[in-house]
This record gives C-alpha cells, structure tokens and sequence, in this order.
C-alpha cells in the first residue's frame, strides 16, 4: 500500500467528497474493514478507540487492524482519555506505524466513558480539550492530527466557544457529530451547526449524522458545505452504501440490492466476524444481534424482525428469521422506515 499519510492528503485535495467509516466501539473492527471493502468500503477507515491512561497499552486488536489493513485505503488511528502525557505517548507510538492519521475521540456518548471525562465528557471543559489538542498538535508530526466531536455535552450553547479553540490549532481535519452528547442518537441532527464549524475553522470538516441513501449524502453536503461525510450506522445497515453514494454523485442510478443479496451479506458477515481460536456459537449470534439492530431497521416490518432476532439462541434460528425476511428478489433500499 502507498504511504497511507500521502493518500489521505490527496483524498482531502481531490475533487470529491471524502468519504469515511466512523468508529463505533465493538463493531468496526479489522474483519468488518474486510467485509466491507468488498462492496466498496469508503475512501478512508477509523479504527475504534484505544483507550488512553497512565498505565494504558494500545489495544491488541486495532495495532493489529492498523498492521494488517487489507483495504488498500488509509486508516487513521482514535484515542480516548484526558492525561496529556499519556496521550502523547500513545500518539508517537501509533506515528511509527502505517496509519495516516491520529484522532482524538471527543465525543463519545456512551456514560461509562464521559462519567470519567473522556470522549464526550471533555465537553465540558473547553480549556482542557485546548491544552490537550496543543500537546497533541506539538508531539504528531509524522502523520496528522484529526479531532472528532459533538456540538457539545447538555446542549450546544458553548458552539462557538469549542470552534474557537479548534481553530486555534493546526489540526488537519474536524469531523463534527451534529448532536450534543445528551442527545445520544435520539434527535435529528444540527446540520447547521456542522455549517458554522466549515465557516469557522481553516481544516477540511467531515459531516457527521444520519447519512443513510445517497440522496440523503448530497443533502447533507449541500447544507453543511463540509469537505465529506463520516457514515457508520448507515453503512452496517447498507455496505453498498458508498458506492451508491458515488454513483450518483455521478449521475448513476444507484444499485440496491436484493434481499438475498443482503441474507448473502448477513451470512458473511457472521463467518468473517467469528473470532480465531475457541468459538462458541452462541456468543457469535449475540454479535450477530448488535450488527442486526441497525440493520433491522432497513427491512420490511422492522419491528418484527428485530423482535425474532433477538429472541434467536442459535445460528440455525437466526438464519431461519434472516430468511423469513429476506429470501425474495425485491431490490431493497435499506433505511429506516423502508417498509
């Protein structure tokens, strides 16, 4: 692969949207990167955080997403944690390996991490998210420095106040999450708000939120003015997701696929997501379960297929529910409210 730092700048200079897959904790990892290539997959792929503290290693299996990327696009590396000196070390380990960026995590909703002022927790603290982006931004020098956010943690009166300390920063790229943390993924999302962060800050700035059709992706390009967008749920939903996007960037009508194209999809994704050495069965079908949840949401009669599936205790049943839903020709939009 060419050098991973040379590609993502020619990706932020070319004359199309970037694309990228977000992070989501558990579910993008290294045989999801895989898959996903296959259909497409996006321009560039986040690994999921590593979390970051005073005794903290980075974790085995994004080092190992990052060494072995099979998906000839760039990848770029998320930490999580509030130390400076901790961040920093993680930071210029992560610069000697093939990656083309370093991101810092200041948005994630989850309550087990913004209770002890991580991710989305840092919100709060304006002044500390400033002295961290300067520590961060002194010691990446060999790679770039990305930073993912929300509008802010109870809501997102401080808006202005967070863009005046990214813009006081070199970073390389902004990716904004149109909603507070409080928010979680309940509302809809502030595109507006993602529209003053493109006018504010001088780096390229990623569109963050419910992008779930192509249609959709160009609406949220239009409104917001940002350099590309950042898909996750979306694309577990739809892995044809980007290359519909593509197309009809281009004028193309896009390919849907049919529901056993998507059935083929849900049988892959659970054999390249079985993990090495001892497998149980049931474990696997609860894995399952976390990818069916946003998928779900895409077929006809959601609210039932979701209830069966997440009753089913075995690979046979959860294929034999997969099939009771999707063994037909009907090309299928997937997203929400399809039926």
């Amino acid at each position: 692969m060419s050098n991973p730092v040379s590609q993502f700048d020619a990706l932020l200079q070319g004359p199309e949207p970037v694309l990228a897959l977000a992070p989501m904790q558990d579910v993008t990892d290294l045989p999801f990167w895989r898959l996903l290539s296959r259909y497409g997959g996006p321009d560039v792929y986040w690994t999921e955080y590593s979390r970051v503290h005073s005794t903290s290693t980075l974790e085995k299996a994004i080092v190992r997403a990052i060494r072995e990327n099979p998906t000839g696009r760039p990848a770029i590396a998320q930490l999580i944690g509030n130390d400076p000196e901790s961040l920093v070390r993680a930071a210029k380990e992560l610069e000697q390996m093939p990656i083309a960026a370093v991101d810092l995590n200041l948005g994630c909703p989850a309550p087990v991490v913004y209770r002890k002022c991580a991710g989305g927790g840092l919100l709060r603290e304006p002044r500390r998210i400033d002295a961290l982006l300067g520590a961060l931004r002194d010691a990446i020098t060999r790679v770039r420095f990305t930073v993912k956010t929300r509008l802010g943690f109870a809501d997102e009166a401080g808006w202005d106040e967070l863009l005046a300390v990214f813009a006081r920063h070199r970073i390389d790229l902004l990716t904004v999450h149109g909603r507070t943390v409080a928010d979680m993924y309940r509302t809809e999302v502030k595109y507006g708000l993602i529209g003053r962060a493109v006018q504010a800050v001088s780096c390229p700035v990623l569109a963050n939120g419910n992008v779930w059709s192509a249609e959709r992706a160009s609406e949220v390009l239009e409104l917001t003015g940002a350099r590309g967008l950042m898909i996750g749920r979306g694309c577990i939903r739809n892995p044809w997701l980007f290359e519909q996007i593509r197309a009809h960037r281009v004028g193309r009508e896009p390919v849907f696929p049919t529901g056993r194209e998507v059935l083929s999809y849900i049988e892959a994704l659970y054999e390249e997501t079985i993990p090495s050495g001892e497998f149980r069965e049931r474990l696997q079908v609860e894995k399952m379960k976390k990818y069916m949840n946003f998928l779900g949401e895409g077929v006809e009669d959601p609210a039932g297929f979701l209830h069966r599936i997440r009753r089913a205790e075995d690979r046979s049943g959860f294929f034999a529910i997969c099939r009771d839903h999707l063994d037909h020709d009907r090309p299928m939009r997937l997203v929400p409210g399809a039926s």
